[in-house]
């Protein structure tokens, strides 16, 4: 168990080090989404019409609704950045020698994806500061019973990055492969639209955001800063996980790759 934890700090303290030495990493990461909620969510609350959106009767704003929302973008982006240091750790050679530790691989996939995930939940909190300053607040002990949920949607679209880096070896594929991820997985969810006001605009597309993973780990988010409980939401975030990490497992498994090598 001593060689559990000692890899675990070991892998956190070097995502650590690396992520607080790249503050751009930090700065791009609010900027986004504080656009969105300076900017954009005047223009969206205008045209939708929303000042209360049912079923959530406590959202005032849609500048309440959203934040939820955008916490998951953090979340999001933050995960497939931290996955694109696999795919570095992979051309510099790193990635084998992490792998070849005489403990298993899938502890050491865990232990990267939960040290991108504290990381990428230390960044939410960080926004949820500003927009606190902003006028958008929760309930305080909204902030406590959030972290759990957005916890599990952090490790939900690491294991997805994961995934995503164990079959691509090239740097810039990956960076391409990213957007063509992240921007279906953030706009296809009820981030800055509620459900039921896509199911007005298209069956098919209220079907597709409902199908859509990461609708459930922001709901759970949106939930949990209110104080309410959304098991389907963790359900289907949990399933999601697994599958990915799954997924990852099967990725980096080296007799796959000494198969594929063979054919």
């Amino acid at each position: 168990m001593t060689h559990y934890l000692t890899a675990l700090q070991a892998i956190c303290t070097r995502e650590a080090l690396r992520f607080f030495g790249q503050r751009a990493r930090l700065i791009s990461a609010l900027v986004r989404p504080l656009i969105w909620l300076f900017v954009f969510a005047a223009g969206f609350r205008a045209a939708l019409g929303l000042s209360i959106i049912p079923p959530y009767e406590t959202y005032i704003t849609y500048e309440t609704y959203i934040v939820p929302g955008l916490c998951g973008m953090v979340l999001l982006f933050s995960g497939m950045q931290s996955s694109l240091t696999l795919v570095m750790d992979q051309e510099m050679g790193t990635m084998r020698l992490l792998l070849s530790a005489p403990l298993p691989r899938w502890w050491l996939l865990l232990c990267k994806l939960i040290a991108g995930s504290v990381i990428s939940v230390l960044q939410v909190y960080a926004f949820l500061v500003i927009a606190a300053l902003y006028g958008v607040t929760f309930p305080i002990l909204g902030y406590i019973a959030a972290l759990p949920a957005m916890m599990l949607t952090a490790l939900m679209v690491g294991a997805l990055g994961i995934a995503l880096s164990s079959t691509i070896r090239s740097l810039e594929n990956f960076a391409g492969v990213m957007n063509f991820v992240i921007f279906p997985m953030f706009f296809l969810s009820s981030a800055l639209y509620p459900l039921w006001k896509m199911s007005e605009a298209s069956e098919l597309l209220y079907l597709l955001c409902a199908a859509n993973p990461f609708t459930h780990g922001i709901e759970s988010i949106r939930f949990a800063l209110y104080l309410q409980a959304n098991p389907m939401a963790w359900l289907v975030s949990a399933g999601a996980f697994a599958a990915f990490m799954l997924f990852a497992l099967w990725g980096y498994d080296p007799a796959k790759r000494l198969v594929g090598r063979k054919a």
